[in-house]
């Protein structure tokens, strides 16, 4: 059994400032001493100790075990597969973007993935030479491109600012990570409408061996059961509002009779002690995506004084997630 857990976390790029914000938004909260060091902790979980690495490196450490769970790219993941990395979280909400083939904004009829395999025969008939391709992604290209049927093709990589490659000559087109767009269409670039390779965001990962440890499946756990209930916070809210009625019975009976305002688990009823007597406050928890309506039949039913609060945590029965992960790993043994 081991006695402590390490956690990778990027130290640089796109998603790494961004992780940072979503563990303290899911009260998971990171404490670094100072910038330069590459080591932190998370409070929360005393038994965790945080490394912070490259993305790339992310995946190695846990492939390899050096770290037991770790959040990366779901990009890097596909890129760099290993039998004892597993995704414990695909689905972190933050870091999108896409792997996805771009061409030169000059080559008009090159619309599809299919005038981009006819491109590559062109090339190979006329030019006597293949398809140069720049990307970091070497093992996807060179995949997605086989099953596309384009065979006659250089893979060339590339590091830095890949986006230049077919101005410069060094390259025709690229393999890269888009994520609004601005920086292909300011090199003159376009991405192909079928050419998506991989749709991405931050993941959560984990050793699949290491998982089989007492703790550290039970740190992942409690990632797990705050991630969730952040994550599932974010679709909901709470609202109050002062409503007249004759009993709280009456007055519950004429809220849940509409599914938007039965909330999470009903409706909270309490009297208010006025002077006029009659008055109650009602609290539920409704859907973000049927707030406005919610509101408003409460309005039709006398509420007034609506007030608001955003959920920041929705902890159910357990973790689906987690759960989901220990049948994963009953299924593997």
């Amino acid at each position: 059994m081991m006695d402590r857990v390490t956690l990778a976390l990027p130290s640089k790029g796109a998603i790494a400032d961004p992780t940072l914000s979503f563990l303290s938004d899911c009260g998971l909260r990171v404490d670094k001493p100072n910038p330069r060091q590459y080591t932190g902790s998370i409070p929360t979980i005393p038994s965790v100790d945080v490394l912070f690495q490259r993305v790339t490196d992310v995946v190695y450490k846990v492939s390899d075990g050096t770290a037991q769970l770790g959040v990366t790219g779901y990009d890097v993941v596909r890129e760099h597969p290993h039998d004892d990395l597993i995704v414990i979280h695909p689905d972190l909400r933050y870091g999108y973007c896409k792997l996805l083939v771009a061409v030169p904004e000059s080559w008009v009829d090159v619309e599809s993935i299919v005038d981009l395999a006819e491109v590559a025969l062109d090339f190979r008939e006329y030019k006597r030479r293949n398809l140069r391709v720049a990307t970091t992604f070497t093992n996807l290209t060179r995949q997605y491109l086989h099953e596309q049927g384009i065979h006659h093709f250089t893979i060339l990589n590339a590091e830095g600012a890949i986006e230049v490659a077919p101005t410069i000559g060094y390259a025709d087109v690229i393999v890269d990570l888009m994520q609004s767009g601005t920086t292909l269409r300011e090199n003159h670039l376009k991405p192909l409408s079928d050419g998506v390779i991989v749709e991405s965001q931050a993941c959560l990962v984990g050793n699949r061996q290491a998982l089989q440890d007492p703790v550290v499946l039970n740190a992942a756990r409690v990632m797990l059961e705050h991630i969730d209930a952040a994550l599932q916070g974010r679709s909901y809210s709470q609202v109050t509002v002062n409503m007249r009625g004759d009993s709280v019975d009456t007055i519950a009976a004429r809220i849940v009779e509409n599914p938007l305002t039965r909330g999470l688990q009903g409706p909270t009823i309490a009297p208010i002690y006025s002077a006029e007597g009659g008055w109650h406050t009602v609290t539920i928890i409704v859907s973000n995506k049927n707030l406005l309506s919610a509101v408003e039949y409460l309005r039709q039913l006398g509420g007034t004084q609506a007030s608001v609060i955003p959920v920041r945590y929705v902890f159910l029965e357990s973790s689906p997630t987690f759960n989901k992960l220990q049948e994963f790993l009953a299924g593997a043994d």
